[in-house]
């Protein structure tokens, strides 16, 4: 199975749908240590899961990220190299300087 969109698209919805999770867990896990703050210490295990549950919703976040990203540059094609060519740049603005004089009228 594939999955296609165009580079104008928004991130599908599992993406969102991973980001909601990631931030329920977030909650889950900030209420439960607050709670063994503040004594209770029934709260220690939902802690413990709370942290497992945010592990797995980050890892599966970054998962659907790189799909993403991934897809996007399979749409959009190979665009550079990732890498800027400070030599070959320097090298062309040098050359269009040359251009400018020799086309000046002196």
């Amino acid at each position: 199975m594939s999955i296609k969109f165009s580079a104008t698209d928004n991130a599908p919805a599992v993406l969102a749908a991973a980001e909601t999770f990631v931030a329920d867990a977030m909650e889950d896990l900030v209420g439960a240590i607050a709670a063994v703050r503040q004594g209770n210490l029934t709260e220690a295990k939902a802690a413990v899961l709370a942290v497992r549950d945010l592990k797995q919703a980050f890892y599966g976040l970054m998962e659907e990220r790189n799909r993403v990203e991934k897809l996007r540059k399979q749409v959009a094609g190979d665009v550079g190299t990732g890498s800027l060519d400070l030599d070959a740049a320097r090298d062309e603005i040098g050359r269009r300087l040359a251009c400018l004089r020799d086309a000046s009228p002196g």
